[in-house]
């Protein structure tokens, strides 16, 4: 059971990327997802985080409107667009899922976490 995520790298300001968050073991079906960040010496953000029935999505307020959240039950995937990114976007991105929880925002706990991947917006 694990979560594998990827899709992060070196991008210009202004530029997007898409990250990619691969369930196996389980199925993402009844899961809430979320995207957390982490730059060092800093704690942990919730990025986007969407509840296991989709009813709610949250964004952080800094990246409202250039990303978006989305998932692929077929492919057992979620991902993180972003779009129009800037240099304090650059971080460790970590997927996360946990089971049957509702409820808007980011939770405290999740259930599996993914290894992280590392997006630099830098010219």
């Amino acid at each position: 059971v694990q979560l594998q995520a990827s899709g992060g790298g070196l991008v210009q300001p202004g530029g997007s990327l898409r990250l990619s968050c691969v369930a196996s073991g389980f199925t993402l079906d009844y899961y809430a997802i979320a995207w957390f960040r982490r730059v060092p010496g800093k704690s942990r953000e919730g990025v986007s985080c969407i509840s296991s029935s989709g009813r709610d999505t949250y964004y952080l307020d800094s990246v409202e409107g250039r990303f978006t959240i989305f998932s692929d039950n077929a492919k057992n995937t979620v991902y993180l667009q972003m779009n129009d990114l800037k240099p304090e976007d650059t971080a460790v991105y970590y997927c996360a899922a946990t089971y049957r929880r509702e409820g808007y925002g980011c939770y405290d706990e999740y259930d599996y976490w993914g290894q992280g991947t590392q997006v630099t917006v830098s010219s």
